[in-house]
């Protein structure tokens, strides 16, 4: 789904930018572009990044080892 129309930003390209790395909105806007020219997909886009950061975290908690 595009998420940002000016900058040609999809919900795929804003989970890829997470999975790279991007921990922050502020991080996936500097690699995506999005919500940079007119702003109307900050929200959507800022969502989309909340889950995506959520999501990459509770993936990288089960490679958690633990003491038995």
């Amino acid at each position: 789904m595009y998420v940002c129309l000016c900058k040609n930003v999809t919900d795929h390209r804003i989970r890829g930018a997470v999975e790279e790395g991007a921990r922050s909105w502020r991080e996936v806007q500097q690699q995506t572009g999005c919500a940079t020219q007119c702003g109307k997909c900050a929200s959507t886009g800022k969502d989309i990044t909340r889950e995506a950061i959520k999501a990459e975290m509770n993936n990288a908690a089960e490679w958690l080892a633990y003491a038995v």
